[in-house]
Formats: structure tokens, sequence, C-alpha cells
């Protein structure tokens, strides 16, 4: 088989896989929008021994238990205020534990890498079949 043919289609798989990827998180996004449950949620510090640098958004659920999220490492780049400051969180309706926090950053920045990871994938297959 040709090196340059199976090239070109590892790279357009690829890129659909990515563009793909894209629009599932556009679609969770969506389906918080319509379902979701949005409340309030309050940055407290991690503990003294964590090297992360975000804090951890505490909330009360749908039946009043805390509820503990973790915004991960880039909770700073993606929106998340200071310890201390209120940031609204959004959960599907019943399952607190798979809950975001509502701003636009941190909602939409993974389907942005989706879909300029898949642009630089298909740019490549472009690249190739010429």
């Amino acid at each position: 088989m040709d090196a340059k043919l199976l090239l070109l289609a590892l790279c357009v798989g690829v890129g659909l896989g990515f563009l793909s990827l894209a629009v599932r998180q556009l679609v969770t996004v969506a389906r918080l929008w319509v379902r979701g449950v949005l409340v309030t949620g309050t940055v407290i510090p991690r503990i003294a021994g964590d090297r992360r640098r975000s804090g951890l958004v505490t909330f009360t659920d749908h039946l009043g238990r805390t509820v503990v999220l973790d915004p991960g490492a880039y909770g700073p780049l993606r929106g998340l205020p200071p310890a201390g400051k209120t940031v609204p969180v959004v959960y599907p309706r019943k399952r607190p534990t798979a809950a975001r926090l509502w701003t636009p950053r941190y909602l939409l920045s993974p389907a942005f890498g989706w879909f300029l990871s898949s642009t630089l994938v298909f740019g490549a297959a472009l690249r190739v079949s010429r």
C-alpha cells in the first residue's frame, strides 16, 4: 500500500475523531444548559501539602448534601476565581458528582482544543495529499 495514502487516511481518521470529540463536548454543554441544575458554589483553598494552584469548589446538591468539585490543574486558566469567591456550578439532574463550572472558558475550552486539533490534522492531510 502506498505510504502517502496510508498517511492521508490516518490524518483524516484522526481529524474526524477529534472533530467528533469536539461535537460531543458541545452536546454535553447544550444538555447541561437545557436540563442542568444551576447552583452557586464557593471556592475553598486546597490543603497545604497539595502542589496544585487551583482551589476546590464546594456546593450543595438538590438533596442538601455538600459536594466538592475539583476543577483540575487548569482551573485558574479556565476562569476559577480565588479562594473565598463564589462561582456558578451546573450539574445534570440527580448526578451532582458530574458537576462543572458554569463559565464559558471552563465549558468551551475543551471543545475549542478538539476543534483546533482537528483543524491541524486536516491541514496535515491536505499537505500530504499534494
